[in-house]
């Protein structure tokens, strides 16, 4: 599986330049690569605008979403969309989006966790579901945004319904990048599944991003790391059977004895 992660500069609050920027990238890259997957960051149409989110988001996805979808279909390729600022019903939500090669919408997902330093919860709905497994090209996946990675809870029911790569779409800041190095190592390691993260890099207001995008092994070991500041593309191919073998050598799952955890975990 050949995998493309655009660590992206987002110009804050231009969703039509960002889409012309990702519609050139997406048509230059799929020439050069030929991937089968390519990954965005979050909120990529706006960066975190917050106190004008009202103004730049998009309606039910309904200009971000149509976009998507044409890429998909006319290039044959798999789109995990990073996120949006969705406006439905008068709320916001940090909405992302994936689509298959037939240009079809197969799995949506709101982020759940909104973080507070940033006053997510003032401007933010939170979603309503936890992440579920979906599939593209017969591979189980999940995807989660940003700040859910501090949450185990949701990430561990993704790998017992058997998902064997985990996306982090997302605009993680420079302050706090040795969390987001050891924490997406440690999910890795703990689900014994692929993570592959996207994250931005540039800044808005006092908030400088971390870029720093992922790929990691079951094992934990780090294939591949974006720079701290640099726009750039991550290459990588991956077999995700060897998540598989992980197991079978190491059977953390069938050592669970959840009839003695706490309701819950």
């Amino acid at each position: 599986m050949k995998i493309s992660i655009y660590q992206m500069e987002i110009i804050p609050g231009n969703p039509p330049e960002n889409i012309r920027k990702v519609h050139a990238w997406i048509e230059k890259e799929v020439e050069l690569s030929e991937p089968d997957i390519i990954v965005l960051p979050e909120m990529w149409t706006t960066s975190y605008t917050l106190e004008n989110i009202h103004v730049y988001a998009d309606d039910n996805g309904q200009s971000t979403v149509p976009f998507l979808k044409t890429m998909a279909k006319r290039y044959n390729v798999n789109i995990i969309g990073g996120s949006i600022a969705n406006k439905v019903e008068g709320k916001i939500y940090n909405t992302s989006f994936v689509i298959n090669r037939q240009g079809e919408v197969i799995y949506q997902y709101d982020k759940v966790h909104l973080v507070p330093m940033l006053n997510e919860p003032i401007y933010l709905e939170g979603g309503k579901k936890v992440p579920e497994v979906f599939e593209l090209d017969g591979i189980k996946m999940g995807l989660i945004i940003c700040y859910d990675l501090r949450f185990p809870e949701i990430i561990r029911p993704l790998a017992l319904e058997g998902a064997e790569v985990l996306f982090i779409v997302a605009e993680w800041p420079i302050d706090r990048l040795s969390h987001w190095r050891n924490i997406q190592i440690t999910r890795a390691i703990e689900n014994q599944l692929f993570v592959i993260s996207c994250n931005n890099v540039g800044s808005y207001q006092s908030v400088t991003y971390g870029g720093n995008s992922m790929v990691i092994h079951p094992s934990g070991v780090t294939l591949k790391e974006g720079s701290t500041t640099d726009e750039e593309t991550l290459n990588i191919s991956i077999n995700y059977e060897e998540s598989l073998e992980i197991r079978h050598k190491v059977p953390v799952f069938s050592s669970r004895v959840p009839g003695l955890y706490k309701q819950g975990l």
